[in-house]
């Protein structure tokens, strides 16, 4: 019980950190336009790198998947909504796996 106890507290700690010594060390604004950019991106970075490989992955075949990649990277550089391009994306695997799978 007392490890249990020991590794939740550790994990507590492990993601407290990161969300407040941010807080505590930079009270200022930050005023470098760089730094300012690179916090902007960070998070669709991550997100991206993050998804990408599941969607390689997501149908079991790799073509399919690339069908509906293209699918949804052609809709959302359109600016489509992000339920059109879900929607989109799903028919255009479900069609190709249909007719060539």
């Amino acid at each position: 019980m007392a490890k249990i106890l020991l590794a939740v507290a550790l994990m507590a700690l492990v993601s407290y950190l990161p969300r407040v010594l941010p807080v505590v060390f930079l009270r200022k604004k930050i005023k470098s336009p760089f730094f300012q950019s690179f916090l902007y991106y960070v998070p669709y970075a991550v997100l991206g790198a993050m998804t990408f490989p599941a969607i390689l992955y997501a149908t079991g075949d790799t073509a399919s998947a690339l069908v509906g990649f293209t699918i949804a990277l052609f809709l959302a550089f359109c600016e489509k909504g992000l339920i059109t391009v879900a929607l989109f994306a799903a028919l255009g695997v479900y069609l190709f796996q249909f007719f060539l799978g």
